[in-house]
């Protein structure tokens, strides 16, 4: 009888070695499926914490994607835990509007046709008024920046530049834009594996006025990212994975190779010579946009919501990396390249050290 159950425990303990076996191999099999970088991520995650403890913001995330392949290489997300420290959080399947549809806007823009970036545009003092409500350029109570080129109110994040060159492209069918953003895959992908209750993107309501700087619609940092990775690609969309497997094609081309290349050099310049500075490298040429853009319709501009943001890809000539940054932080100031841009900046410092 003691035999007998001195057999019975070792067989129940060979059991069990053999059950937690198969979960140590399991797991060890999805870290050696993982796309993710062991040693970015870590990075990443002290540089975006960094800033966001700098800025006192709420929330932040860093996603950086092989541009060729779609795999995601570094994937962190941030929350503010108490005053001072910041813990790691799932935030990336998070609706809200965005700041970084200006050069989306202008990309369906040039596929008419009708515009191209050395098109004049007078953006005035800052303020114009469409319809019952005004629209308003960052710099609106410094006088506005009155005639630029499109390109330039690209660099200048011209919220009254791109508007009005959308009017010029799409005024006589404003239902062409959506249309367009449609044919583009703009919003993809609606799911990826890894990453929990991501949805496909939303227009609240279809207004070319605000749909195109970027309100009224609702779409998570990585679906932004598809896009300019996309644009990286020379139009071809990929499906980010965050598990090594054969590369999946969303769009083999979203826009005219032509229109592509007019977009690229623009947000190059904007890096050189606009408003995206701060994301500058002196070891690689960077092409990106930034963007800020309200979360929050409260009054006091001290209480408002803020999502600072900065998506890009570098080298500009032979993409390697795209990588998009999303701040989000309560009250002014609040600015996307001197914020995001600069956690952009520092990332790319540690992949090119890497």
């Amino acid at each position: 009888m003691k035999n007998f159950f001195s057999l019975k425990s070792i067989n129940i303990i060979l059991v069990i070695a053999f059950f937690y076996s198969c979960i140590e191999n399991k797991e060890n099999n999805i870290n050696r499926n993982s796309t993710i970088d062991s040693t970015l991520q870590a990075n990443a995650t002290a540089i975006l914490g960094s800033k966001l403890s700098e800025v006192n913001a709420q929330s932040g995330q860093v996603v950086v994607m092989e541009v060729q392949s779609g795999q995601i290489k570094a994937l962190v997300g941030l929350t503010k835990k108490d005053c001072t420290n910041y813990q790691p959080c799932e935030n990336f399947s998070v609706w809200q509007s965005t700041g970084l549809m200006h050069p989306i806007s202008l990309l369906a823009a040039l596929e008419t046709g009708k515009v191209k970036l050395s098109d004049r545009v007078d953006t005035g003092n800052g303020i114009y008024q469409v319809h019952d409500r005004e629209l308003k350029d960052h710099n609106w109570h410094r006088g506005g920046y009155g005639e630029l080129s499109v390109q330039e109110g690209l660099a200048a994040s011209s919220n009254i530049a791109i508007y009005k060159t959308m009017e010029k492209a799409f005024g006589d069918n404003p239902q062409t834009f959506f249309d367009l953003l449609a044919n583009m895959s703009y919003g993809k992908p609606d799911s990826i594996n890894g990453i929990a209750s991501l949805q496909p993107y939303k227009i609240t309501e279809k207004n070319t006025t605000w749909n195109c700087i970027g309100y009224e619609q609702l779409i998570s940092p990585i679906q932004v990212l598809t896009f300019y990775n996309a644009i990286a690609n020379n139009g071809k969309m990929i499906q980010p994975q965050l598990y090594k497997d054969s590369v999946v094609v969303i769009n083999p081309q979203i826009a005219s190779k032509a229109s592509i290349d007019s977009l690229k050099k623009a947000l190059v310049l904007n890096i050189t010579d606009g408003l995206g500075q701060p994301a500058k490298s002196d070891k690689v040429v960077v092409a990106g946009m930034q963007g800020t853009n309200s979360l929050s319709t409260n009054e006091d501009s001290t209480k408002d919501m803020y999502a600072v943001e900065f998506c890009g890809y570098f080298p500009a000539d032979n993409p390697k990396y795209s990588i998009i940054v999303s701040i989000n932080k309560t009250g002014l100031p609040a600015s996307g390249g001197l914020m995001a841009g600069d956690v952009f900046k520092k990332i790319i410092i540690n992949l090119e050290q890497n």
